[in-house]
């Protein structure tokens, strides 16, 4: 079992449990560090989802240095318990819900919900094309408020796209074969 920890924030220096094996691919310090250096100026008070969640690790960052709440989705059961458990130990489970579940599928019941979102972050498995399909859905389905952005994370050899509707990449940031894309929502 690998350990990750919480960079700053709140719950600076508490260590994440991930899932044994290969079923989840951690975001390296590395990478986590960067991706909220540069958003941390939409952090505060953000509303945020996690999709493909794994040990939680993107959105108990983003509620640590600020956020108001996050839903975590992941369709493992044992991710869903590593997460619960993680969020007890950074007491950060009252502005946390955990939905167990199919990503595209949980998309379409948030917005059946009227839920929106300020950040996304999607870190699917590599090479399967499920960034453009989540972005699809995301845009079609009005979950994101007006200026709100989504973080995928990919490997190099991904292909996305530039824009989905009003959903617009803006920037592209390489970590050896690691990618963080940053799509802005310039909807209503």
């Amino acid at each position: 079992m690998v350990i990750l920890r919480v960079i700053a924030g709140s719950a600076k220096g508490h260590k994440l449990k991930t899932p044994k094996g290969d079923l989840t691919r951690p975001t390296s310090d590395r990478v986590k560090e960067s991706l909220f250096n540069i958003i941390a100026g939409f952090l505060a008070e953000a509303e945020v989802l996690d999709l493909f969640a794994g040990s939680g690790s993107l959105g108990i960052e983003a509620l640590s240095r600020g956020a108001a709440l996050c839903v975590f989705v992941d369709k493992r059961s044992e991710c869903l318990a590593i997460i619960k458990e993680n969020l007890v130990h950074t007491k950060m489970i009252e502005r946390a819900r955990t939905l167990s579940g199919d990503a595209m599928e949980v998309l379409r019941r948030l917005s059946g919900e009227g839920s929106r979102f300020d950040i996304i972050f999607l870190d699917p498995p590599y090479r399967k094309n499920l960034i453009e399909e989540a972005l699809n859905i995301i845009e079609k389905n009005d979950i994101m408020k007006p200026g709100g952005i989504v973080v995928a994370e990919r490997d190099k050899e991904d292909k996305i796209p530039e824009s989905v509707g009003a959903v617009r990449l803006v920037r592209d940031q390489q970590y050896g074969d690691t990618v963080l894309s940053f799509y802005k929502y310039e909807g209503k």
